[in-house]
């Protein structure tokens, strides 16, 4: 997740690349039923998402510490991700930009079918600062977006929307890869795009289990998850307009997501609800080189990743 404004570095993005690009609104779709879509959503075994981090980790040690913009780490993770998608099936595309004098790139992965005019995207940022690993921010989400995209291909699942899978580039200067790809879209294709899903950290080590609340019906389908395990959620406003969601949201496509802290200090009332350590951020490594592989709630990454599929399975049905 990018610093606040007063925080952060402003940057101009500009491109290349031209990709395969569809997108409609998940708000007033009809959602399927609870129980069909509780049936067809799989378990997103943890230890899957934890081996993606290793990676991710492996990639930083070996490329001075960090996955950063315009860095080799952030193009090996890239890389990383990239032939595991490959080797499953997917339609890959690298979105290239410039940022900061240095070339960045977004990934787009699409799986065949679906209905074209509905699509269903999920999407994290797959930079970290250059200060250190960036494992929970933001290896979390992109190591579960990964395996859920994974999942889609082990399922052979025939979605009745379209399904795409993103990771982004510079987002920790500012959504600058993100906003590219929103920029660059069509009229037609942004209208095609019903929902967009962010996940930025999702495996802090002392947790909160925050919802974003913009699109509603989107918003519903993560409480209904969470619900459902007997974990008490809250509207998520750390991070808001701080993540890759915003151009999307901006660009007036519905959008929605999950966290779990960053730098926010957990109250006594958010620690009797959920756990850990009250008077301690959600993620005192946030930003910092100890943001490693050590650096992750095992809990949250796996509740969070089974409902990034559950979100996933639910809206494109």
């Amino acid at each position: 997740m990018k610093l606040p404004f007063s925080r952060r570095t402003a940057v101009v993005g500009s491109a290349s690349i031209v990709m395969l690009l569809t997108g409609g609104s998940i708000a007033g779709a009809a959602p399927a039923p609870e129980s069909a879509a509780l049936a067809a959503a799989p378990d997103i075994p943890v230890a899957n998402v934890k081996v993606h981090l290793a990676q991710l980790q492996s990639i930083a040690t070996a490329n001075g510490g960090n996955r950063a913009h315009g860095r080799t780490g952030y193009r090996a993770s890239l890389d990383y991700v990239k032939a595991k998608l490959d080797a499953a099936g997917f339609t890959t595309a690298v979105q290239q930009f410039t940022s900061s004098g240095r070339t960045g790139y977004n990934l787009v992965a699409d799986w065949p079918g679906g209905d074209a005019d509905h699509v269903v995207m999920a999407g994290s940022h797959l930079d970290s600062v250059t200060a250190g690993a960036g494992i929970n921010d933001n290896g979390s989400g992109s190591a579960a977006v990964l395996e859920t995209a994974l999942a889609v291909s082990r399922a052979g699942y025939h979605p009745a929307k379209h399904l795409r899978f993103a990771w982004w580039g510079a987002e920790e200067l500012g959504m600058v890869g993100s906003r590219y790809y929103v920029n660059n879209l069509s009229s037609a294709n942004r209208a095609r795009i019903s929902g967009y899903l962010n996940f930025d950290m999702i495996g802090s080590p002392n947790p909160g289990y925050f919802v974003y609340d913009d699109d509603p019906t989107i918003e519903k389908t993560f409480k209904d998850y969470f619900a459902g395990l007997g974990v008490s959620t809250e509207i998520e406003t750390e991070g808001d307009g701080r993540s890759d969601h915003a151009p999307f949201k901006n660009a007036g496509v519905p959008v929605g997501g999950l966290f779990s802290g960053a730098d926010y200090v957990k109250t006594a009332a958010q620690a009797a609800k959920w756990g850990g350590t009250a008077g301690q951020a959600f993620d005192r490594c946030y930003h910092s080189s100890c943001d490693t592989s050590a650096n992750i709630d095992d809990t949250a990454l796996n509740r969070n990743a089974d409902a990034v599929a559950y979100a996933v399975w639910t809206l494109s049905s």
